[in-house]
């Protein structure tokens, strides 16, 4: 990698290096277990010019999104998350009955189907065709397409300017990051809104969140870069939130620079945090590294110890974050017999790389293990609850970052290592 892609500089400074991997939507069929399986490297670096964290553009979105294994409706708590930012929205933009709203990555309509049932006008643009496809049968029209400058105006041209565009957890998923943004500028209305919600590289770094890099994100935004790349498109930040969401997150919202008008408070405020953590000069950059392997060893240490004496660990989840785990620590069925799921899509797959099982979540009631890995650890509170069952037979969840917890059964009592 050569340049970055949101400035051209050609400064850029290592972060961590994960050594190469599968990409993390990747599942294994049977069938596939004895066939060659491609690997990327896995390298994060900084631009010191502009401060976008990004890894190479080693593999096109195409290969990717047009069949996707992730559906979001099969985690509850985020469909109750969209719910409340769709009753949020529509006070805050002002939307009635004759609005329009485009999501831009819309997946299987779990947001916009609160836009519908609001009897609000709404498109989705999604270029997985099998999520797409969920997203209509669910009653969400939906357009099967990747944003660029010319979908935007095409989706304009036949249904006029939106009034909303939402764009969670797709900004850091496309490597031209100039034409998504100018995309989006061709949805928007000209006095209009947009939304997007992406991983903040503020907590990524403090709370040593590094299996959220993988090859599905290219960049990693921190509000002062993501000012430089909403500006690239024609758009302005005019205030943001800071949510839990994803081990947290950055809630953007932008309007047409020629209407935005000065800036909240808040996002004063944030971008003193990202100035004091260090994120506009290496200083900020520099013991991430060290933390990652850290986070490495302990989680080893751990599998092995149970290994020896005698103890099952299973995991939970099959999230994309979860392989770059894997991975990394180079974990195999020896260590984690298999790991389940809610998704059936992902049933009878293996995980790529490590090859380990997935399976459905009743599994783990019928085998009693003694551990429970949980991968997507950002839904903590939510599997915590879902997974009360485990201690019954006296089981323990671990949580791998940000540093290994164990949560004991009779008591609950979180032991961290």
């Amino acid at each position: 990698m050569t340049a970055c892609r949101l400035c051209g500089s050609a400064t850029l400074s290592s972060v961590v290096d994960l050594g190469a991997t599968p990409p993390c939507e990747s599942f294994l069929a049977a069938d596939q277990l004895d066939l060659a399986e491609p690997a990327y490297p896995l390298h994060l670096r900084v631009c010191t010019e502009c401060w976008l964290a990004q890894i190479p553009p080693l593999i096109k979105p195409e290969e990717t999104f047009t069949e996707y294994a992730y559906f979001s409706s099969f985690s509850t708590s985020w469909v109750e998350h969209a719910r409340t930012f769709v009753a949020d929205a529509v006070e805050r933009a002002g939307l009635g009955e004759d609005a329009f709203v485009v999501e831009v990555a819309s997946n299987d309509g779990y947001l916009l189907k609160h836009v519908v049932k609001r009897g609000i006008r709404c498109l989705g643009v999604e270029p997985s065709v099998n999520v797409g496809a969920a997203a209509r049968e669910a009653g969400v029209p939906t357009l099967t397409a990747f944003l660029s400058p010319d979908t935007g105006a095409a989706v304009r041209a036949e249904h006029g300017p939106a009034n909303l565009v939402v764009a969670n957890n797709v900004y850091a998923h496309i490597p031209d990051v100039v034409g998504f943004t100018q995309g989006l500028r061709a949805l928007v209305a000209d006095d209009g809104w947009v939304s997007i919600e992406v991983q903040h590289l503020l907590t990524l770094i403090e709370e040593n969140q590094y299996d959220t890099i993988y090859h599905e994100h290219f960049q990693y935004y921190t509000v002062a870069s993501a000012i430089r790349a909403l500006a690239s498109g024609g758009l302005a930040l005019v205030d943001v939130e800071l949510l839990p969401t994803h081990g947290g997150s950055i809630r953007l919202w932008a309007r047409p620079a020629e209407v935005a008008g000065e800036p909240s408070a808040r996002v004063a405020d944030v971008l003193a945090r990202e100035k004091a953590a260090g994120l506009q000069e290496l200083s900020g950059y520099t013991e991430f590294s060290a933390r990652v392997a850290k986070v490495r060893r302990d989680l080893l240490k751990f599998l092995v110890e149970a290994a020896e004496r005698g103890e099952t660990v299973v995991g939970y989840g099959a999230p994309g974050k979860g392989n770059t785990l894997l991975n990394h620590c180079g974990i195999r069925p020896d260590l984690l017999a298999y790991t389940v799921d809610r998704n059936p899509y992902k049933h009878g797959r293996f995980t790529p790389g490590t090859r380990i099982p997935i399976l459905a979540p009743e599994q783990i009631a019928a085998d009693k293990p003694d551990y429970v890995l949980v991968l997507p650890w950002n839904l903590r509170a939510e599997l915590t609850e879902q997974l009360a069952y485990v201690h019954e037979w006296g089981g323990r969840l671990v949580f791998p970052i940000p540093e290994l917890s164990i949560v004991e059964a009779a008591s609950s009592k979180e032991v961290t290592a």
